[in-house]
């Protein structure tokens, strides 16, 4: 039986005990997998995201993302969490006051990497694996849309995640970049076996790269597995 990454069992998101987002939430992506999340605008997939990297508050039955006891995690462990998920953006969320390298730096950094070479040399490998070879000391506001959101997915790739998270990642682009962009996440899940869980309302791209389809619908989620 293959290992999951996600397991949630009847769980409850929410933003107080008077405010329940999801409720009677049952879960599970294992290793490898790549699904789709969708849902109407306010049926709480973003809600649901943030709740797998602790963003979020939830309870429930049992609750555990890449090993993580999310119901009993005390806060101090948050980091540690947050170094095995790779987060996708749909605004991107770059640092537009640095270039792509520093971008990547700050996150390597941040978690913990020290020595100068090894650092150079896994942005390097990782601007390659997204396409982004020549771009190291462009400016984020010099590139594209589609050049910023593969920084974005170089940033979730650059600490060599357990799983990968993407909200609306192609929220903000153009068709022809959108499917650059779905073809880049699925090439990633397939080489390198980092299960992914994609929210969309690209209906277009879920036809195209077909994958498991997870629903939030009338507060609960909808799982066909």
């Amino acid at each position: 039986m293959e290992e999951e990454i996600i397991h949630l069992k009847d769980v409850l998101i929410s933003y107080d005990e008077e405010a329940p987002i999801l409720s009677h939430v049952n879960l599970s992506l294992k290793k490898g997998e790549f699904a789709y999340l969708i849902g109407k605008s306010g049926a709480g997939k973003t809600s649901l995201l943030r709740s797998l990297y602790a963003q979020q508050s939830i309870e429930g039955l049992e609750a555990n993302v890449c090993g993580f006891d999310l119901l009993k995690m005390k806060r101090r462990r948050l980091p540690l969490l947050r170094r095995k998920i790779g987060i996708v953006f749909q605004d991107f969320n770059l640092l537009n006051d640095r270039n792509v390298y520093d971008n990547l730096y700050f996150v390597l950094r941040a978690t913990g990497w020290k020595k100068r070479k090894m650092i150079d040399q896994r942005i390097m490998e990782t601007l390659e694996s997204v396409g982004l070879g020549g771009k190291a000391s462009s400016r984020t506001y010099q590139l594209s849309e589609g050049e910023q959101q593969r920084v974005g997915i170089a940033r979730a790739l650059i600490n060599n995640p357990e799983l990968i998270l993407a909200d609306e990642p192609t929220g903000n682009l153009d068709p022809i970049t959108s499917s650059e962009i779905m073809q880049l996440l699925t090439d990633i899940n397939k080489n390198s076996g980092i299960p992914m869980l994609i929210s969309t309302h690209d209906f277009m791209m879920i036809d195209k790269f077909q994958a498991r389809v997870i629903c939030c619908e009338n507060g609960t989620v909808v799982d066909p597995e």
